[in-house]
């Protein structure tokens, strides 16, 4: 309630001070038509006044407010990568079968355009989940669990909502450390528990690699120091390493 009265309060105060100052001019030069005049001409532009200022000069500074965030939680995704995201997609790319069907859908190289990017998107939305087979499930959970302090700290940033598809796959991340976590061993396991871990590693899997994308088509744009270097280390392709031959 005191916020708005302090609004009317100062309402009142630039009313008052336009009233005198009105007052003024109208017993300085005593000219009533001049004053009404210039009064409508002004109360005229202010709707316009109000949509140029209020709407539209608001939304251009907003979107770029919401962009620079973006770009700086660009910095967090990739710090993601990393620490756990490539090591993640590689040990679950060599857990599966389907090894092959994802280097040809995913394979970046350095003539990919934006068309490239939006179709391999759409191939891994269509594609089959596949089964990780060949998992280290107590390998995974040891890893998982190392390096649940960083992802903590990752959560901790404010933007991090700004970010639905990264804050999905860091929700994917956490719900599977625990699922392993909680049982006592991972060895061993019934058929439908095996079944129901699988579907949540996919999740993982599916999200990290269309996050990636993303990731990875945000540093060929603005950064391509970074996008070379990625080109060269990604788990798509047969051989990768950061040497230059």
């Amino acid at each position: 309630m005191k916020r708005y009265r302090d609004v009317i309060l100062i309402a009142i105060v630039l009313v008052a001070i336009s009233a005198i100052l009105y007052t003024m001019h109208y017993f300085t030069f005593h000219d009533p038509h001049h004053i009404f005049i210039y009064m409508l001409g002004d109360l005229a532009f202010l709707p316009l006044e109000v949509l140029i200022v209020g709407i539209v000069v608001e939304r251009i500074l907003s979107h770029r407010e919401i962009e620079e965030r973006l770009q700086k939680l660009n910095m967090v995704v990739g710090a993601f990568y990393s620490e756990v995201g490539n090591r993640l997609m590689t040990s679950l790319m060599d857990a599966t079968s389907w090894k092959n069907d994802f280097i040809n859908i995913v394979n970046v190289n350095i003539n990919w355009k934006d068309a490239d990017f939006k179709k391999a998107r759409h191939s891994l939305e269509s594609l089959t989940p596949p089964q990780f087979e060949n998992i280290d499930l107590t390998a995974l959970k040891v890893f998982l669990v190392s390096k649940r302090p960083f992802m903590l700290a990752l959560i901790e940033n404010p933007n991090l909502l700004e970010h639905e598809r990264f804050t999905d796959l860091l929700l994917a991340v956490f719900h599977l450390t625990e699922e392993l976590e909680s049982r006592p061993s991972v060895i061993n396991l019934p058929e439908k528990d095996l079944a129901h871990i699988n579907g949540d590693i996919n999740r993982v899997h599916k999200n990290s690699i269309t996050q990636w994308l993303e990731y990875i088509q945000h540093l060929k744009s603005n950064y391509p120091f970074l996008y070379s270097h990625y080109l060269r280390i990604h788990p798509f392709q047969s051989h990768p390493s950061a040497i230059i031959e």
